[in-house]
């Protein structure tokens, strides 16, 4: 709830509410085994020092989760916006829903990756992450250099398809390329199962992630 009204309204964001209390257990888990990661903000998750403390700790990226995907001053304004907050150069990026429900004033709904992946080339960035939910589809790097990843291996299954791709896939699977392991911490914290299965794969995947 204080998210919604945070993105939509510029409300302040209250750490003694729990503000990032999920990211920053999450940051912890990854500093305690050396594990580097892409976190992407939107607008209403902006980090506070305590988790830019706990990014830098960890040597982790930030990434935009880009809300308002309207047009390419949209695009620009969000990075822009977070680039100013964070102080540094912003990157990477991933698109915050897949197309179907609009969550907030300010979000975009549609889901249209290559007027994302000719933004992210015309802006200098270095990373799209997509939503699709094949996570066996292979990275590929466009002729202007931006990196992109069309599909993830969404942690919580019901983003994706357990049967075919369990957590015994992705930790084979990424012997041999690039995967993205994509996750939301709140939803996995609050889920035991799901937190010893991140664990199992951090412990197991070697020492650079994509979070």
């Amino acid at each position: 709830m204080f998210s919604r009204i945070t993105s939509d309204f510029g409300l302040p964001r209250l750490p003694g509410l729990g503000y990032l209390r999920e990211l920053q257990q999450i940051l912890t888990m990854l500093n305690a085994r050396s594990v580097r990661a892409w976190i992407f903000f939107r607008r209403c998750t902006l980090p506070d020092r305590k988790t830019l403390a706990l990014l830098d700790a960890g040597g982790h990226h930030i990434g935009l989760h880009l809300e308002d995907s309207r047009s390419f001053d949209s695009f620009l304004a969000e990075k822009e916006r977070l680039e100013k907050h964070v102080q540094r150069p912003v990157t990477a990026f991933s698109k915050h829903g897949s197309g179907g429900a609009r969550y907030g004033l300010r979000h975009h709904a549609p889901y249209e990756p290559e007027k994302y992946r000719e933004w992210g080339g015309r802006s200098g960035m270095e990373l799209f992450l997509g939503n699709g939910e094949d996570p066996s589809l292979p990275g590929t790097r466009d002729a202007s250099g931006l990196r992109v990843f069309p599909s993830a291996f969404w942690l919580e299954p019901h983003w994706r398809d357990a049967a075919r791709f369990p957590v015994d896939w992705l930790i084979r699977a990424t012997e041999n390329q690039d995967h993205v392991l994509l996750l939301h911490p709140e939803n996995v914290l609050v889920d035991r199962a799901l937190t010893d299965q991140l664990e199992m794969i951090l412990d197991s995947v070697g020492t650079y992630a994509h979070g």
